[in-house]
């Protein structure tokens, strides 16, 4: 079976047709490709079929995938198009976009396999360059994030992941819907700038793409986050009407911090007062949970418990708080919150207290993790987080925001692809 046919089966161009296929000097394969006859270019920029004005005289390679170890390129000599709108512009060849000499086969083909290994991998692997490698990413990252549809997206996540060191943040904002959870947005710094340019972005987006009543932002209905000051300032502004949760997985983290607090601070005044050291190398013991605790850490946990001490205090207020998710109805939740904060103030222990205030000032938006149906949370959007880690952590880091950006869409964005005749992996 000769290359041609194969080609021919995979690719069907209607005004082309692959000639012949040979070995040239340097060891490529050389496919010529060249029109049909009576058939009329198309203008590259308006599309419209126009008449000849003219022929290259010297071949275009355009490179193809690699066959049995051997590079392989497709030679055409491009036609000059004469365009009753554009005027006189080169032709638009069905198996390449622009000006690349990449077709757009192989561009794929190379994005595809850059997201199961690393760019520089993927270049080693298939002996290309890392610069072919990223600008083929960012052809099918670019294609999908114009074909991509938003009409679907009801619940979002925002949170904020460091990327480089000196307390450098990027804002992420997820879909979390059950049926589809994927990267909607990125962008530096976590701040209320960042996150309006976000939503902004993804307005206009939707309303380009959907010519519909109501806009991106009305269509929300859930969105999660932690209590960072700017996104509850911008979320409680620009998302009036979508249910805003707070849920476990930050508050808890919040109690986790208090009682090592509270221990910390123990056990430096039982060393001042020359008291044995019994909170020495007892951490983990308070702030694990009960079922993941060692056999040895279990009994000093069981030995601490029976002394008087305001860190066994503390511990109890939290393991306490843990009947509030059990809840089902919000009512009954409030009021069971409401009582605890009484109890954390009455404790006397400053780190309680300050929780006990946390949990009054955000308390409605506490609630309505029960008012979701506890469907939405912000573990969905810390499971995304650690993807995206897993993307940083493959490729060793990233030299410029635009390359991490492409990254991640292509990762985690879950876009539409172009689509051929044929699957060439």
């Amino acid at each position: 079976m000769r290359v041609v046919t194969v080609l021919n089966r995979c690719m069907k161009f209607k005004s082309f047709v692959f000639e012949s296929a040979f070995f040239d000097k340097k060891g490529r394969i050389i496919i010529s490709v060249k029109p049909r006859k009576n058939s009329k270019p198309v203008c590259s920029r308006c599309g419209t079929k126009g008449s000849i004005y003219d022929t290259s005289g010297e071949p275009r390679l355009f490179e193809f995938i690699g066959l049995w170890g051997f590079p392989v390129f497709l030679k055409h000599r491009m036609r000059r198009v004469s365009c009753a709108q554009c005027g006189v512009v080169v032709e638009s060849v069905p198996w390449s976009t622009g000006k690349h000499h990449l077709t757009d086969f192989y561009r794929c083909f190379l994005a595809h396999w850059a997201k199961k290994l690393s760019w520089r991998e993927t270049a080693r692997s298939f002996n290309t360059s890392w610069e072919k490698v990223y600008e083929s990413v960012k052809f099918v990252v670019g294609y999908g994030l114009e074909h991509r549809q938003l009409d679907n997206v009801t619940a979002v996540g925002v949170d904020e992941v460091q990327y480089r060191s000196g307390h450098r943040y990027l804002t992420l904002l997820y879909q979390v819907n059950q049926q589809c959870r994927r990267l909607l947005w990125l962008g530096e710094k976590r701040t209320c700038k960042t996150l309006n340019t976000g939503l902004s972005e993804l307005e206009a987006e939707y309303r380009r793409k959907h010519d519909e009543n109501g806009g991106f932002l009305a269509r929300i209905e859930y969105v999660c986050s932690d209590m960072w000051k700017a996104y509850l300032k911008v979320i409680r502004k620009r998302l009036t009407s979508a249910v805003h949760i707070l849920d476990r997985f930050h508050i808890m983290q919040h109690f986790g911090k208090a009682l090592d607090k509270v221990r910390a601070s123990e056990a430096r005044r039982l060393k001042q007062e020359g008291h044995d050291p019994v909170l020495c190398k007892t951490r983990f013991c308070f702030l694990k949970r009960k079922e993941n605790l060692t056999t040895k850490q279990s009994g000093r946990l069981s030995a601490l418990l029976t002394m008087n001490l305001r860190t066994v205090r503390a511990y109890l207020l939290k393991e306490d708080f843990q009947k509030f998710w059990e809840y089902k109805h919000p009512a009954w939740a409030g009021k069971f919150l409401d009582k605890w904060c009484g109890r954390a103030v009455r404790s006397r222990i400053d780190p309680m207290k300050d929780i006990a205030k946390m949990l009054r000032s955000h308390r409605e938006l506490i609630l309505n993790w029960f008012r979701a149906k506890k469907r939405f949370n912000s573990g969905i959007v810390e499971g995304l987080n650690l993807k995206w880690n897993l993307t940083v952590r493959k490729s060793f880091g990233f030299r410029t925001f635009e390359a991490l950006k492409t990254a991640s869409y292509h990762q985690l964005g879950e876009l539409p692809e172009p689509k051929f005749t044929h699957r060439f992996y």
